[in-house]
């Protein structure tokens, strides 16, 4: 059956929260690190890199036969184009169950203009609704398609994206929810000294006292280190355990991962959610760059490139967690069928304290987390439950 129409569109599926926190939400600006913390005009939220000004990007592909496929990623403004200006186009009359054949044309026909950042953005969304699109031609469940599942629930983390009730009161929440691990942002980067070093080990002792010794701790430091900084921060929470530190350097900063490999070798390195298709990955694996890569599968390649990523991991005995893997049915598809995977991230703040991850749910159809625990929809494709005059309701 070939490909009839690959349509791109804005949309905006924030969830709406019934449930009233049971916190305040605190004053001033509680966001965690970023590189542009350095520069205060433009270290808040909204202005920091990865927000952007723009909304989500929405991709359906429709068959002859009308049956269609969803996708989704970021940066509308851009990638909406690349999408409807020149992926789609080109891809339209295909065979819809070739996706390898798509996946390799998307990857080639972009080397040009750069197949990495936005353009991996856009490949991720079309990649993505042609797994939804192929799992209900076939009526099977992605997670089928790739190979049947691997493990019998995936085991689920919380990461405390959203600092703005108060740290300590997420991690209380996400306790009482069932996680056995947890994430923390660091709040301090190079530019504060060690005055922000001091606050950074405060903030995970007090969570290591908080959540005691059977729940883990990873620690992210949001692509804002250097080498220095990295390595006196690796050196101060040794104490408390932590089970990796994430993201310490710019994209394009591999260097520095073989420099802080060789001045902390104790220390788990995680990293590779701003990392786009194959390549960076291929060289962190051939070199030992780091223990755990994190690909985002509505910004690397689409779940395709996940599972490219996944089976190089495994070849190099590193280990893979998807990217927000939990938040959308994309990842927790792929998390379940992968051997190289064995967490999961919830992340986009989790929920606020006291209000029911249910409520939290942006596509209807995607699963929630019991008890720390997820189990995709076996449902044909990834199980979206919603239609076309739904999405077009949030269009834009």
């Amino acid at each position: 059956m070939k490909i009839k129409e690959i349509r791109a569109f804005p949309i905006d599926v924030t969830p709406p929260t019934k449930t009233q926190p049971r916190v305040p939400q605190l004053p001033g600006d509680t966001s965690f690190v970023s590189p542009m913390r350095r520069y205060p005009e433009f270290s808040k939220a909204e202005t920091s890199p990865g927000r952007g000004n723009w909304s989500r990007t929405a991709c359906v592909v429709t068959a002859e036969d009308g049956t269609w496929g969803f996708g989704m990623s970021l940066f509308s403004g851009p990638v909406t184009s690349l999408i409807n200006d020149h992926l789609g186009p080109m891809l339209e009359g295909q065979d819809c169950m070739a996706i390898e054949k798509m996946w390799d044309i998307m990857q080639r026909s972009t080397n040009a203009f750069g197949t990495a950042g936005l353009v991996s953005y856009a490949i991720s969304a079309v990649d993505n609704a042609l797994w939804d699109l192929k799992g209900k031609v076939l009526e099977r469940p992605v997670y089928e398609l790739m190979g049947g599942p691997q493990k019998e629930k995936i085991f689920c983390y919380a990461s405390c994206t959203d600092m703005s009730y108060g740290v300590e009161n997420s991690i209380e929440w996400f306790l009482e929810l069932g996680f056995k691990a947890v994430k923390l942002f660091v709040p301090h980067g190079p530019e504060e000294n060690i005055e922000g070093l001091r606050k950074n080990e405060e903030m995970v002792a007090k969570t290591r006292e908080q959540v005691g010794d059977d729940v883990e701790i990873a620690v992210d430091s949001w692509i804002s280190m250097n080498v220095e900084y990295a390595v006196r921060l690796a050196e101060a929470l040794r104490p408390y355990r932590i089970k990796w530190l994430e993201d310490s350097f710019t994209p394009e900063d591999l260097g520095s991962y073989t420099h802080l490999r060789r001045r902390v070798p104790y220390q788990t390195i995680a990293t590779g959610e701003h990392w786009y298709s194959l390549q960076p990955f291929a060289f962190a694996c051939a070199n030992g760059l780091v223990d755990i890569l994190q690909p985002d599968p509505q910004w690397v390649g689409g779940v395709t490139g996940v599972m490219k990523i996944c089976h190089m991991a495994q070849a190099h005995g590193v280990s893979v967690i998807s990217h927000a893997g939990m938040n959308y049915p994309f990842g927790q598809h792929v998390s379940f069928a992968m051997p190289a995977i064995m967490w999961g991230e919830r992340s986009e703040g989790v929920s606020p304290p006291g209000v029911p991850l249910e409520e939290r749910v942006a596509l209807p159809g995607t699963p929630v987390i019991k008890d720390g625990y997820l189990v995709p929809s076996d449902a044909p494709g990834f199980g979206f439950e919603f239609s076309k005059e739904w999405l077009e309701e949030r269009a834009t």
